[in-house]
């Protein structure tokens, strides 16, 4: 009969740990993961997310897939939504479960921005800080298509979205989520409006530094007010780069419109440290891709589909912004086991959260506490749709 070294489970990863009000088991997050599962036409929740996130309630916390706040946000094929009440039930048979299985939940809201494409929004133009075309590509119902020049938000719909967004929070409250997470990484909307090549605009949400970042801390606001206390996590990318630059993307692209360079990122130093003052339960940060020496082809759920290399973790990256934010602070982005632990014991961040582990991996947290080996996932199935590559992984065996 096998035994388990007691070592294997004295690991910082196995450890409890407080993220603003909410309380874990261990310090195994649960990544957000686009997986276009919602293949209905009123992006509902199916009983194939209540299989899937119940399978990984072992996780200290999971996050979900980003979720639409509007129908206006919509910008990627068969994601579910959170702004109708067939959404709102369907998630709380969601977290019904994972709250059964003793697990913890909390809700991404997402909004692409200038990043959709008619073809989401009934062949209207996407909305964007300005009316400058991100170069990036959406992936719609017939395939990848390159972003067009979007309209620049007047004032009043950046006042609805906001709404929005406070909206979303609280139908995930009803629907029994534990929190939520804004979704502030990658191409997106509010990246955009943090970005000073797509953001032109010289009004209250533009023209420096403080009006850039303005959207963002309205949304925190916003998003805070259902829930009181710190329930509110939000997930920034610094050191993005985007398709022109090489990453994937529109072919053709005049420049990367976003760059990971010094000034972009004393943007970010600003911002982060200005999140001390907001009522933030957590900073989830995704680091800068440095690629393994012998890395192989793959995919990272949660951008648009395609092959990326593997990515091995940047401390330092971690470590700048660690110095910044007085708060709870989960690092992600090509971690492991070892690593993940290294990083916790260092104190340089307070929890990892993993993507494609967790998609091969269900039982990931016994994994890592058994000193075993995670299986490896099939990016083939990570977009396809149905319970293959979604639901059908394995536990490990004794």
């Amino acid at each position: 009969m096998s035994t388990i070294p007691s070592t294997a489970l004295d690991q910082p990863l196995l450890r409890p740990a407080d993220l603003g009000d909410l309380r874990l088991p261990n310090r195994v997050v649960m990544a957000p993961a686009t997986r276009a599962r919602a293949a209905n036409a009123d992006l509902v929740p199916t009983e194939m997310h209540v299989a899937y996130y119940g399978q990984r309630a072992g996780a200290g916390l999971i996050i979900t897939e980003g979720t639409w706040i509007s129908e206006r946000a919509i910008g990627f094929v068969n994601v579910p939504g959170v702004h109708s009440e067939r959404q709102v039930g369907a998630w709380r048979r969601v977290t019904d479960v994972v709250h059964a299985l003793g697990g913890r939940i909390v809700l991404q809201l997402w909004h692409t921005g200038a990043a959709s494409h008619p073809d989401h929004l009934g062949g209207r133009l996407p909305g964007g800080p300005s009316a400058v075309n991100p170069y990036e590509r959406s992936f719609t119902a017939s395939g990848f298509k390159d972003t067009v020049t979007p309209r620049a938000m007047p004032p009043a719909e950046i006042a609805t979205t906001i709404a929005d967004y406070g909206t979303a929070s609280e139908n995930a409250r009803r629907a029994g989520f534990d929190g939520v997470e804004i979704h502030a990484v990658g191409p997106f909307l509010i990246p955009q409006f943090l970005n000073p090549r797509l953001n032109r605009r010289t009004d209250a949400y533009g023209g420096d530094r403080a009006r850039r970042r303005r959207l963002l801390l309205d949304v925190i606001d916003a998003v805070a007010a259902p829930w009181g206390g710190r329930r509110v996590g939000v997930r920034l990318s610094p050191y993005w780069t985007s398709a022109a630059t090489g990453d994937s993307g529109a072919s053709g692209a005049p420049g990367g419109r976003f760059t990971d360079d010094e000034a972009t990122l004393a943007d970010y130093d600003e911002l982060v440290a200005g999140l001390n003052d907001r009522p933030v339960g957590y900073l989830h940060l995704l680091g800068r891709r440095l690629s393994a020496p012998d890395a192989t082809p793959g995919a990272t759920p949660g951008a648009a589909p395609g092959a990326t290399p593997v990515a091995v973790p940047d401390i330092a990256a971690i470590a700048r912004y660690r110095r910044l934010f007085d708060g709870p602070l989960i690092a992600n982005l090509g971690f492991d086991r070892a690593s993940g632990n290294a990083v916790v014991e260092a104190g340089t961040a307070d929890a990892v959260s993993f993507a494609t582990h967790f998609i091969a991996n269900p039982d990931l947290v016994t994994r890592f506490a058994l000193g075993r080996e995670p299986a490896t996932g099939d990016p083939a199935t990570y977009y396809t749709g149905g319970a293959a590559g979604y639901v059908d992984y394995p536990v490990s065996e004794w």
